[in-house]
């Protein structure tokens, strides 16, 4: 081995100016690394917490704002019917004035195409023509868009009107927009409602939370007696 080889070989010990050398940067990274571990968690727990606070704040809002301002079961029998003017199927536009003189159902369902809204519309397009001779209009309501309104009338052969209210006016204004709660949740929706006018243009009947079973007979029925 030359001078050069040994001289080399006596700085590499364990106990050698080069390990003391190293220490200090192994001490650094692992110094680094417990840094990072430890801000991570952190890091977790307040994203745990702002979306459990933006939880509370919408299970607020639902609570004290849109349910008092939306739901107005005030609605009652003898009362002016509300006007509305809004868009139906096939492209027109409906009014209640259009109906002046005449007896009017409006029937708010919750959902285009579903299976208790479908039995719903059948039964009254079933007993259109009894309406018509009841000298009785009939309209159905939701907030669904016109297309899937266009839609649902042309799967079942839906013979009545179908009404789209997608800002909620007219669905506030009867009554039938207000909180709902399905497999233990709460939220904004349409209450499945009928509403019966006369031909002053006065309510003269409403059913609320309806239940679809024999509904359009029992709203035939009324309409014949007034």
């Amino acid at each position: 081995m030359s001078k050069k080889s040994r001289k080399k070989s006596s700085k590499t010990p364990s106990g050698g100016p080069t390990a003391e050398k190293k220490a200090p940067i192994t001490r650094a990274a692992t110094q680094t690394k417990s840094a990072k571990t430890q801000r991570t968690p952190a890091r977790k727990s307040t994203a745990t917490t702002a979306k459990a606070g933006s939880h509370k704040a919408a299970s607020k809002q639902l609570i004290s704002t849109k349910p008092a301002a939306a739901a107005k079961p005030g609605l009652t029998k003898g009362q002016k019917a509300p006007a509305f003017r809004l868009p139906r199927d096939g492209g027109d536009v409906v009014s209640l004035s259009d109906y002046a003189g005449r007896k009017l159902v409006l029937f708010f369902y919750p959902r285009a195409d579903t299976p208790g809204c479908t039995r719903e519309a059948i039964d009254f397009t079933r007993l259109a023509d009894d309406f018509a001779k009841a000298a009785t209009a009939v309209l159905g309501i939701s907030a669904d868009p016109l297309r899937a309104q266009e839609k649902f009338r042309d799967k079942h052969k839906l013979g009545v009107p179908l009404i789209s209210d997608e800002q909620h006016e007219m669905l506030q204004a009867y009554g039938a927009w207000g909180e709902r709660s399905m497999y233990g949740k709460s939220f904004l929706g349409i209450l499945r409602t009928t509403v019966l006018i006369g031909s002053d243009g006065r309510i003269a009947r409403i059913w609320r939370n309806v239940r679809v079973d024999g509904h359009a007979d029992q709203v035939l029925e009324a309409a014949r007696s007034l």
